[in-house]
């Protein structure tokens, strides 16, 4: 697929997550850009072409601008580029563009973080941090995540991370569906080592 093509195909599926995210239904769309319900369906299915007269009304109704429903990169290639999003009082950045059974992010807690709020979902996590301090609560125990050490845990236990440092931590983190986990490479036992 040419690269135009692509990036068009991703306009329909950008657009919903914006519509759903903000709560907005096709009705409430339709009504309030004069779109017909079905063609904005088609669109966001990928059955139809985007064109200005149909993204106009709609970037403005659902209060967003072109570049968010339109991912243009600089050039084709395998670069990802990071845009910084505010998360739970944090700064999340992906570091991968597909959605996928693993997703990758970089997490900077900022100082002042220290009122936790543990939460509990489905979902795996794996956490290296790479500066900093991270706090992690994890099923009642309170713990300090230090440079170069790592936490991984099965996120329907109750969690929550913070940092009572003074200076941001940054923490690179794997986040998976339930069951997934890092896959750790060993090596094998050497040949004849006694037990």
């Amino acid at each position: 697929m040419h690269y135009t093509d692509r990036t068009l195909a991703e306009v329909g599926p950008q657009l919903r997550r914006h519509r759903v995210r903000s709560g907005v239904t096709l009705t409430a769309l339709a009504k309030a850009t004069g779109i017909s319900k079905s063609t904005l369906s088609r669109l966001e299915a990928g059955l139809r072409r985007p064109g200005l007269e149909v993204l106009l009304p709609i970037t403005q109704a659902l209060r967003i601008s072109l570049d968010d429903v339109i991912q243009v990169s600089p050039q084709e290639g395998p670069f990802n580029r990071l845009k910084p999003q505010p998360w739970n009082g944090m700064v999340r950045l992906p570091l991968s563009q597909e959605i996928g059974p693993i997703q990758a992010f970089k997490l900077v807690v900022p100082p002042g973080r220290t009122d936790p709020d543990p939460q509990v979902h489905e979902g795996h996590m794996w956490m290296y941090v790479m500066s900093g301090r991270l706090r992690l609560i994890l099923d009642g125990m309170d713990l300090q995540v230090r440079v170069g050490e790592s936490a991984e845990f099965n996120t329907r236990m109750a969690h929550w991370f913070g940092n009572s440092g003074h200076e941001p931590a940054e923490v690179l983190c794997l986040f998976g569906r339930q069951g997934e986990q890092v896959r750790r490479r060993v090596a094998p036992p050497a040949v004849g080592m006694a037990d």
